[in-house]
C-alpha cells in the first residue's frame, strides 16, 4: 500500500510559486530553472531541519546559517566552492524578493546577505625570456601581414594594451616623435602612454612597409592594424597572432592578448616602478585594481627565497 506524501510546507508551496511565475511569466530557460529548484530544494530542506515551515518565519540569520552550511558542507553535501555558493544565494535572494514584492512578506531577510567571495585570481603573466621568445616569434618574415603581427604584439606588450585598445587605434594616435600612444580604454577614457623603443621601431616598420600594401586593398580607413582586406584588424584575427606566435615560440599553456598586459604590469613592479604609475599606465580606475599585480611579485619573490635561502627549507 502506497504511503501518503506529507503534505507541503508554506516555504515548499511558495517556492513552488515562485518558480512557476519564472517559467510562465518570465519565460526561464529549463536549465536555469532545473537549478533554482535544485538550489531551493536544499534550502527548504536547511529550514525544516530548524522546524522552519513559513516564509514569515525566516531570519536574516536562517539565510547566513544556509549559506554557512553550503560552504562549510553538511550531512551529504560537500562544502560547495564560493562562486557555487553564490549561485545558490542568488536564487534564495530572489525567491525571497519576490514573496517581498507581491506582499506575502513585509520584509527581506536575505536582503543584507551577501554572497561570499572568491578568492583573488592572480594574473597570467609570462616571464621575460619567454616575453622576448613570444616577440621574436611574431610575425616571420617581412610580408604586411608578419610586419603587422609583430608590431600588434609589441604594442600589446610594450604599452600595456587591451586587445580592444590595440586594434582600435587609429594611424593619429602615435606620435613616432614622442615614442608614445594614445590609447582609449573603458568608457571611452583616455590615456597616454610610452611606447617603448622595441614598440615604436616594429610599429615604425609597419606603418612604412607593411601597412600601405594593406590599405590598398580596402576603401580607406584611419585604422593602424589592417586585415588582408584592408580593414580594420579584428580582435579574433589579433588572437590568432598571439596564438601562431606562441605556437612558434614552443610556449605552453593558455596564452591570450591580456597575458602580454598582465606581464606588463608585473614586469614593471618587478623592476620596482611605483604601483601608482603601473596604475596610470594601464587605465586603472582604482588603484586596488592594479594592486593584485603586487601579489604576483610577492608571490615571485616567495619562490625565489625558497629557492635561494639555506634555511628557507
Amino acid at each position: 500500500m502506497s504511503r501518503t506524501p506529507p503534505p507541503a510546507s508554506a516555504v515548499e508551496r511558495a517556492v513552488r510559486g515562485w518558480l512557476n511565475h519564472l517559467d510562465v511569466e518570465r519565460g526561464v530557460s529549463p536549465n536555469t530553472l532545473k537549478s533554482y529548484r535544485r538550489d531551493l530544494g536544499r534550502y527548504t530542506a536547511y529550514l525544516a531541519g530548524r522546524g522552519v515551515t513559513d516564509p514569515a518565519a525566516v531570519t536574516e540569520g536562517h539565510v547566513s546559517d544556509f549559506l554557512a552550511t553550503l560552504r562549510e558542507g553538511c550531512g551529504d553535501h560537500a562544502p560547495l566552492a564560493a562562486s557555487s555558493a553564490a549561485r545558490t544565494l542568488v536564487a534564495v535572494r530572489g525567491f525571497h524578493r519576490f514573496l517581498v514584492l507581491e506582499g506575502d512578506l513585509a520584509q527581506d531577510p536575505a536582503a543584507a546577505v551577501s554572497p561570499p567571495r572568491p578568492p583573488s585570481r592572480l594574473p597570467k603573466a609570462i616571464s621575460v625570456d619567454e616575453v622576448e621568445r613570444l616577440l621574436s616569434a611574431a610575425g616571420v618574415g617581412d610580408t604586411p601581414a608578419a610586419l603587422r603581427d609583430r608590431a600588434l604584439l609589441e604594442v600589446l606588450y610594450g604599452a600595456g594594451a587591451r586587445i580592444s585598445e590595440a586594434v582600435g587605434l587609429d594611424v593619429d594616435d602615435v606620435d613616432a616623435e614622442e615614442g608614445v600612444v594614445r590609447l582609449f580604454g573603458k568608457g571611452g577614457k583616455e590615456r597616454v602612454v610610452p611606447l617603448g623603443s622595441y614598440a615604436a621601431q616594429a610599429l615604425s616598420a609597419y606603418l612604412v612597409r607593411g601597412r600601405p600594401a594593406l590599405a590598398a586593398k580596402g576603401r580607406g580607413t584611419a585604422a593602424i592594424f589592417l586585415n588582408q582586406r584592408g580593414g580594420r584588424l579584428s580582435r579574433q584575427s589579433a588572437w590568432t597572432a598571439l596564438r601562431a606566435a606562441a605556437e612558434r615560440a614552443g610556449l605552453s599553456g593558455h596564452l591570450s592578448p591580456h597575458t602580454l598586459r598582465h606581464s606588463f604590469a608585473t614586469h614593471l613592479l618587478d623592476g620596482g616602478a611605483d604601483v601608482r604609475v603601473v596604475q596610470e599606465l594601464l587605465g586603472h580606475a582604482s588603484v586596488t585594481t592594479t594592486q593584485i599585480y603586487t601579489l604576483v611579485t610577492v608571490q615571485r619573490l616567495r619562490e625565489v627565497y625558497a629557492q635561494s635561502h639555506p634555511r628557507a627549507r
